[in-house]
């Protein structure tokens, strides 16, 4: 919580002959790691996150103005930018500034750019490639289509974040051009042309890995999220008599909450890979464990949701998968499956 003593620690650091890049990736990227770690596990509240947040960000602006380079990159121009509803920016932020360091014209978009303004801006300055950041699983869609309206667009896409899976999996999936765990990778991958130069997709179907979509289950669930959410509330309401004693804010707590779930079960359809939701209930089972929440209090919104998707095969799968990994964080020690409730 000290802006001045963090700033002055990594001037002092680099006054001293360590490198601006192994600061960035070796001191900030770290700590702001902890960070999150701090979080998850209640011991920082959320003012203490964000504020520390903003003193790493200050760290690399300042740390920025000490740069020997002028800035107007020799490698050629990179734009980074976080997709559309990612306001996770730190990363991306610590890559733009990384690519400076090694050479590149780097035009930082920063958090949540409307996809139509980032092929604007693709067109209006002509970058010889895009860098996209994405943290959360449930932005794959808008990942997926942003790559390919960047690759119509004529530029190669690389992309980065916790969001595309273990050793980037899902970048791939997503026609990516090419994908790094972290921004030294990121400038290495850009600096292979042959890596970047992007293969002939057919512009009217950037769609065909993802077969599965045409059962329309990613559809129908993504048009009727809202709907899904509140009568996901009406049901617990009956299965939870304690409910009807909530306060206001209980009551947001927990909609907010069933939605974030049923957002991670949308973007489970529309992968096809039930680890994105199950990873989110293993996530979100430790965190309410750190705050003395049983994580088997996740399990009655999942059955409430899955007595709603009867028709809905995949989703159904996808949600027992869940379910076995809320029982492993902690849950009962036995429990029915889907078809068993349905």
């Amino acid at each position: 919580m000290d802006e001045y003593r963090a700033v002055d620690l990594v001037l002092r650091a680099r006054d001293s002959g360590l490198s601006a890049q192994r600061i960035l990736l070796d001191v900030i990227a770290p700590a702001q790691a902890l960070v999150g770690e701090e979080w998850a596990a209640a011991r920082f509240t959320v003012a203490q996150e964000h504020a520390a947040t903003a003193i790493s960000d200050r760290a690399i602006a300042a740390l920025s103005r000490h740069r020997t380079t002028s800035g107007r990159g020799t490698r050629g121009r990179v734009t980074v930018a976080c997709v559309d509803g990612e306001w996770h920016a730190l990363p991306a932020r610590l890559v733009a500034e990384t690519l400076r360091l090694r050479g590149w014209q780097v035009d930082f978009l920063g958090a949540h750019v409307p996809t139509p303004h980032l092929i604007a801006h693709l067109h209006a300055n002509g970058p010889d490639a895009v860098a996209l950041s994405c943290s959360l699983a449930t932005r794959l869609p808008t990942a997926h289509a942003t790559i390919a309206a960047c690759q119509a667009a004529g530029v190669p896409v690389l992309v980065g974040g916790a969001a595309f899976g273990r050793h980037g999996r899902y970048a791939r999936l997503l026609g990516a051009d090419a994908w790094a765990a972290d921004a030294d990778s990121a400038a290495t991958r850009l600096e292979d042309r042959e890596a970047m130069t992007p293969a002939y997709r057919d512009p009217a179907d950037p769609f065909t890995a993802l077969p599965h979509l045409a059962d329309q289950e990613y559809t129908l669930l993504s048009r009727s999220r809202r709907q899904l959410v509140e009568q996901t509330m009406t049901g617990l309401r009956e299965r939870l008599p304690a409910m009807s004693g909530y306060t206001d804010q209980q009551r947001e707590h927990t909609r907010e909450d069933i939605g974030h779930v049923v957002d991670f079960l949308v973007a489970a359809v529309y992968i096809d890979r039930a680890e994105i939701l199950a990873d989110f209930l293993g996530w979100t089972a430790d965190v309410l464990r750190a705050r003395d929440v049983p994580a088997h209090t996740l399990l009655p919104a999942l059955d409430v949701i899955a007595t709603q998707l009867h028709d809905f095969p995949r989703a159904l799968a996808i949600i027992d998968t869940g379910r076995s990994a809320v029982i492993q964080a902690g849950g009962p020690a036995h429990s029915r499956t889907t078809e068993d409730r349905v």
